[in-house]
């Protein structure tokens, strides 16, 4: 495969202070955070170190570039691999955040509204979902089922008995982060506002059947139904309220180092350093506030058996723009390095994207905090963040009938309470180039010259190594390029 065909990129054309910040940070301190850890008996796992290492390398052309030519001027540039790491690199997760919504947008969700479901979890099940997959997959299992046999029993008390099993679609965003950086691992479910009825031949129309905005008793019926399911869930794995805590956490016995970060973590307090076990300093945090009570609930919102549950954003079909921005915010990454700023003490600071209840806007940590904290953020490998469930599932036999690719075959389905869309064979996957990509997400051409406007060809890509990079004709690069080289544009493999 071509190496232009396998890059995305960001251009930065200018100096970025915000992002050397975080790379500085990490430079200067990854290796005292892997040392602490290998003198406590317990060595940092592989896939932490190993991410954060590859960030380290993100964007620099002696990893490995793609260069670009202007025939018509002469112009060169270069396009840096990147890490395509998660829970560090913001411009990775950002691309990925893009790219998925883009991909959602266009492939997957037909052209019907969507209501978002998100679902918080008490502190000591955030901490078993961190790191248990086998757990993770059906908690979220059973919540999905939940929302579906409410929808179902609704759509039966919309249009009747007769309407059979209807077919309910959804995708979800597992998050692991909260807005002070902490471990807060939770699920961003968007969910199709209603259920498809399918046919019992394969020549008939598929059926969608649209179902009001919920209300405040469905919500709270659903948080019930849900947290009866997790419980269940729960007490068969040896979790339940009655099981040994020592027994039941197979991490504080097989990683306790990564144990340690994820329970810090979880619970506000610093993991590492002098100020180990004390809690994170947070600025404006108002002494003895308290947090918002169930009488003082939003609409469509519910509390209770250690749940929260919130179903009040709603998009509707014909609002694609919308829908992407959903699907971006879901998606995005668990630090937006804008936020960060060093002060004069050499602490680093971070704005919270919104003020907590108890005041709290900025979170102060020292740079080996900051480095813990990013730790416990990191996802394992081979976890998947994005799941798809119902009709929207790859494997489920009606999707490729509903989804947009087979819209764009001209078979779209009416705008009504009840549509129907034809059944007809399913299309193939549309590949979407890497210059076009950018363009659709970023708003960026960069195959685009700088100099003249003209197009810009790939004529050389490798990995030349940090002797080599200064070697390459006409680009003059030596040592790492970013975040402060003008003429490097940094991309991912």
């Amino acid at each position: 495969m071509h190496a232009a065909s396998r890059s995305s990129a960001v251009i930065y054309t200018a100096r970025r202070p915000d992002d050397s910040i975080l790379h500085q940070v990490v430079a200067e301190g990854l290796d005292d955070f892997l040392a602490d850890g290998a003198a406590s008996g317990h060595r940092v796992p592989l896939f932490i170190e190993r991410t954060f290492r590859d960030y380290l390398l993100c964007g620099d052309p002696a990893a490995g570039f793609v260069r670009v030519h202007c025939a018509d001027c002469g112009e060169d540039r270069v396009v840096a691999f990147s890490c395509k790491r998660r829970g560090v690199c913001s411009s990775c997760g950002g691309r990925r955040m893009a790219d998925t919504a883009a991909n959602l947008v266009e492939f997957v969700f037909p052209h019907i509204g969507v209501r978002q479901w998100v679902l918080s979890v008490p502190f000591a099940l955030r901490y078993r979902l961190a790191y248990d997959r086998s757990l993770l997959t059906p908690v979220l299992g059973a919540f999905i089922r939940a929302v579906f046999c409410s929808h179902r029993r609704r759509l039966r008390e919309r249009y009747g008995n007769g309407i059979g099993h209807a077919r309910c679609g959804a995708v979800t965003f597992v998050q692991r982060f909260g807005g002070a950086l902490n471990l807060n691992v939770h699920f961003h479910c968007l969910v199709l506002e209603g259920g498809y009825e399918v046919p019992r031949s394969a020549s008939g129309p598929i059926d969608f059947l649209s179902l009001p905005a919920p209300t405040d008793d469905d919500v709270r019926g659903v948080l019930a139904d849900a947290a009866g399911r997790i419980g269940r869930q729960l007490t068969s794995r040896g979790l339940g309220e009655d099981s040994d805590a020592s027994e039941a956490d197979a991490s504080s016995r097989g990683d306790p180092l990564l144990a340690a970060l994820y329970a810090a973590s979880v619970q506000g307090l610093v993991a590492t350093g002098a100020r180990a076990g004390a809690p994170t300093l947070r600025i404006g945090r108002r002494p003895g506030s308290q947090g918002v009570s169930e009488g003082t609930l939003p609409n469509l919102c519910a509390v209770g058996h250690g749940l929260s549950l919130h179903a009040g954003v709603y998009v509707p079909g014909t609002d694609r723009r919308r829908l992407e921005r959903i699907c971006r915010y879901t998606a995005r990454p668990a630090l937006a390095e804008g936020r960060l700023r060093r002060l004069a003490d050499g602490r680093i600071s971070y704005r919270m994207q919104h003020p907590w209840r108890d005041g709290s806007t900025h979170v102060v940590m020292e740079p080996s905090e900051l480095i813990a904290k990013l730790a416990a953020l990191i996802p394992p490998p081979r976890q998947h963040q994005c799941r798809y469930h119902g009709i929207l599932a790859p494997s489920a036999a009606w999707r490729g009938y509903v989804v947009p690719k087979a819209e764009r075959a001209g078979d779209a389905p009416r705008q009504a309470s009840c549509g129907a869309v034809a059944a007809t064979p399913p299309c193939e996957s549309r590949y979407r180039p890497w210059a076009v990509l950018m363009r659709r997400v970023f708003a960026l051409d960069v195959l685009e010259c700088p100099r003249c406007g003209g197009r810009m060809t790939v004529v050389a890509a490798g990995l030349v190594g940090r002797a080599g990079i200064a070697l390459v004709p006409g680009l003059g690069l030596k040592g790492r390029a970013p975040p402060g080289g003008a003429s490097v544009v940094r991309g991912a493999t």
